[in-house]
């Protein structure tokens, strides 16, 4: 969906603005069938995990430094956070040195006219960045029952938008001041994927041990368990 959305904000400021016509808003269905498909699935019922209070309770007493792959899960989320903002402010133009040589000499599809990938990185900047923080606050703190749905959406959002990346930066037709330098055409296409495959680290995280993103259980009944 974040593709659809970045496509349509693309053609909608970009060099072809001008020549949109009705068609266009064909596009508008994928939109709300999308949406429509997102809300069914956060309406249906949670399957309840058989998880003992006690069991939940160990999970959830960890402190972060005790959880060695939540520690490297953090680091990876940091090192996101800090990329997305970086992209963002290359795209701002930012008269920083670093700013200008990545622009210029890595990523030269990002000054494309088409206005797609500024978008997208915008869109990275004020929405990705803010869920970064929060999945790292997720993993810090207990009992943050909302990320593994949430992740998961998120994971799929992004690989969608960095597979429409880099087949956009590599495509032939993308013109040849904008396509990617072949001396740094690997350290590109590690940075992007490695980019799309931090979400999905969270999300199997999520999955293998929810224990610890459940609601903590009710300190009455451990009491009760304790003394049965």
């Amino acid at each position: 969906m974040m593709s659809i959305v970045v496509f349509l904000l693309g053609n909608m400021i970009g060099k072809y603005s001008s020549e949109l016509s009705p068609s266009f808003l064909l596009n508008l269905p994928y939109v709300l069938l999308l949406l429509w498909a997102g809300v069914r699935l956060f309406q249906q019922p949670k399957e309840l995990l058989c998880l003992s209070p006690e069991k939940v309770a160990e999970e959830q007493s960890k402190p972060l430094y005790r959880r060695p792959q939540d520690v490297a899960l953090v680091l990876v989320l940091l090192l996101m956070a800090s990329f997305t903002f970086f992209r963002g402010m290359v795209v701002l133009d930012c008269p920083a040195d670093s700013c200008f040589d990545y622009i210029y000499q890595h990523e030269p599809y990002l000054r494309d006219p088409v206005a797609y990938p500024k978008v997208q990185m915008l869109i990275y900047m004020f929405y990705a960045l803010p869920f970064f923080l929060l999945c790292i606050y997720g993993l810090v703190l207990p009992g943050c029952s909302w990320l593994p749905d949430w992740s998961l959406v998120f994971a799929g959002a992004v690989a969608q938008a960095q597979f429409s990346h880099l087949g956009s930066s590599l495509h032939a037709r993308t013109p040849f001041p904008y396509q990617t330098p072949d001396d740094v055409l690997w350290s590109f296409l590690l940075s992007n994927i490695l980019y799309a495959l931090g979400p999905q680290l969270l999300v199997l995280r999520c999955l293998r041990r929810p224990a610890f993103f459940l609601p903590p259980a009710p300190a009455a009944l451990l009491r009760a368990k304790k003394h049965q």
